[in-house]
């Protein structure tokens, strides 16, 4: 059987920042292709808007169904793709546009994580949070974030 041609991804994605009004942030551990923090993040599927990208990523990653409360905070940034997830784009693509989300929760909720992408989660407060980010695109997030608060 013939398969189609690759399926690669849209260098296009969002974080996620999802916050308490006390100003505590989540982060998940990411499990692949290495270990290190993060805000909710994906890449958007065809014809899908950012808007519907940060939703299902939100549902997908914390079984958060809160798509109406969802803001976007107007900041995107363009950002080198790591080396080890070039495989997953076009070829000679070598950049991707990131669209920042936020979420902002009454206090600290329980999180259903998917265990093929994160490993645990935490909720820090929102210095400690932008220490442990790994992406200096989440960092300048959570900064954003800090500033606007």
């Amino acid at each position: 059987m013939k398969q189609g041609p690759p399926q690669f991804r849209r260098p296009e994605s969002v974080l996620v920042v999802v916050y308490t009004g006390n100003a505590d942030i989540l982060l998940l551990h990411r499990v692949k292709p290495f270990a290190f923090w993060q805000s909710v993040t994906g890449s958007l599927r065809p014809r899908e808007s950012h808007a519907q990208a940060a939703a299902r990523e939100l549902a997908e990653e914390t079984g958060i169904e809160s798509a109406l409360s969802l803001e976007f905070s107007g900041n995107s940034r363009e950002f080198e793709i790591d080396p080890r997830w070039r495989h997953r784009f076009a070829p000679g693509t070598t950049t991707n546009t990131e669209y920042e989300w936020r979420l902002r929760l009454p206090g600290i909720v329980d999180i259903r994580l998917d265990p093929a992408e994160h490993s645990d989660f935490r909720w820090l407060p929102i210095d400690a949070a932008i220490d442990a980010v790994w992406s200096w695109t989440n960092r300048e997030a959570l900064d954003a974030l800090r500033n606007a608060l």
